[in-house]
């Protein structure tokens, strides 16, 4: 019967040059506009309701809403990546 070949085994050098960069701390700026756009579009939104769709800008109507929930999302998403 044939014999199977041996896998070659990661050193711990090899594996850390990979997960190095992986753990590397955000810039100083991120968590700044990370809560920023997170704010930003709460606020929106919260104007939108307040103004009775008078602002933020009149002309989109309903679609303030998907702006301001858009410019959350994008804050929400850079959650996955903050690293501290």
């Amino acid at each position: 019967m044939p014999e199977s070949k041996r896998r070659k085994r990661t050193t711990p050098a090899t594996t850390q040059t990979s997960t190095a960069h992986a753990n590397k701390p955000n810039p100083v700026w991120f968590k700044p506009v990370m809560f920023g756009l997170m704010i930003i579009g709460l606020l929106w939104i919260i104007t939108f309701y307040i103004s009775e769709g008078a602002l933020p800008v009149a002309a989109w109507g309903s679609g303030n809403i998907v702006a301001g929930f858009g410019i959350a999302i994008i804050g929400f998403l850079m959650t996955t990546r903050w690293r501290s």
